[in-house]
């Protein structure tokens, strides 16, 4: 029989152990480097909960400028089609109505934009239209700024600001998105 030298019995081994140590050190330096990103979307300051049921008020259909977005992402205002370009400037002519329409907002502080969409409605869509009511009363709060302090919003003074916040308040209502392609 052969004989077997030390050499024979000694395998060639890696030590593991320092690197476990290295792949702790690089899950702590990969954790502490790493920005964890927040998940942004549209800020909408909701109404305090009450257990109370609401209050069920008759409102007049002139002062409602209801917009409706169904599953194939075209809009309906206030029983009309309208391209997106056209909210904004339509918006704003209900809320002020310049020329005293009968059909249109009796004025700003009674104005209420009533948006209501499909749950088959894009997310991009449902943006860009609740963008352009929300820019349309922004351009009406710089107008009326200009016109009563010769700034714009922006630039008033907190009281300043609060004054024309009451003259032309934000009142945007969502209602319940209905099924896909059911559109009430």
């Amino acid at each position: 029989m052969a004989k077997t030298s030390t050499r024979d019995r000694m395998k060639n081994e890696i030590n593991a152990g320092s690197m476990a140590d290295i792949a702790f050190l690089l899950l702590i330096f990969f954790l502490v480097t790493t920005t964890i990103v927040e998940d942004k979307g549209v800020l909408v300051k909701l109404p305090p909960w009450s257990d109370e049921p609401p209050d069920i008020t008759k409102l007049k259909t002139r002062n409602v400028y209801s917009v409706l977005v169904n599953a194939d992402n075209q809009l309906l205002v206030r029983g009309e089609p309208m391209k997106i370009d056209d909210l904004r400037e339509n918006t704003k002519i209900f809320i002020r109505n310049p020329q005293k329409l009968e059909n249109m907002a009796e004025n700003p502080r009674k104005a209420i934009i009533s948006m209501k969409n499909d749950r088959g409605t894009k997310y991009k869509t449902y943006l860009e239209v609740y963008n352009e009511l929300k820019a349309a009363y922004n351009e009406l709060r710089d107008e009326e700024a200009m016109a009563r302090y010769g700034k714009e919003f922006e630039f008033c003074s907190r009281d300043q600001r609060n004054t024309i916040r009451q003259e032309i308040p934000l009142v945007i209502s969502e209602a319940e998105p209905t099924s896909f392609g059911e559109e009430n």
